[in-house]
């Protein structure tokens, strides 16, 4: 009989090394869930956001994200209320609304963590953004007309592309069929 038990590989400050059978992965620890955000403009501009990621050791452009309930203060956070957070933080933005469009795996080979990702309009410039004080965190508003090109030309420059942007455009486009924005 297979011992599928989970079992403690490593640990560190921020996740946990595991094995199930054959199996490794990771798990974020002290958290309560990692939000996204497909940010759109009355004037039809996404808000990007571009940051290093050791991981990758280069630049990355991204939706809006970040985790929920990862200090005292916000242990056991609401994701709808962590993703208005994180926008305001990371982009200076507040919404007027915030709609849940979908939540699953980024990486189900590597890691159990979930993404929740959400759109947001009827927003208004309120805060410098640029991350708290472990980020340092570029702001883009990208037109959509623009959107292919500008990600191609960042692309070739050197920038890493989350995927995940991909998503938001398809429900921001969904959004503005149905005249939501």
């Amino acid at each position: 009989m297979k011992d599928n038990t989970a079992k403690i590989i490593a640990e560190g400050k921020y996740l946990r090394f595991m094995q199930k059978g054959r199996w490794e992965y990771v798990e974020r620890v002290n958290i309560c869930g990692i939000v996204g955000i497909a940010a759109i403009t009355e004037d039809r501009k996404i808000i990007l956001t571009e940051q290093f990621r050791t991981a990758v050791n280069k630049s990355v452009i991204e939706l809006p994200a970040g985790l929920a309930g990862d200090s005292l203060d916000t242990r056991n956070e609401d994701l709808v209320n962590a993703a208005h957070r994180e926008l305001h933080e990371e982009t200076g933005y507040e919404a007027g609304y915030m709609e849940l469009i979908c939540e699953g795996p980024p990486s189900a080979g590597t890691s159990n963590e979930l993404i929740t990702i959400y759109v947001a309009g009827k927003l208004k410039k309120t805060g410098r953004g640029g991350g708290d004080e472990t980020e340092s965190i570029t702001v883009h508003e990208v037109p959509l007309e623009d959107i292919d090109a500008w990600l191609h030309t960042k692309q070739a420059e050197g920038f890493l592309i989350d995927l995940r942007i991909y998503t938001g455009l398809y429900f921001i486009y969904k959004y503005i069929s149905k005249g939501k924005v």
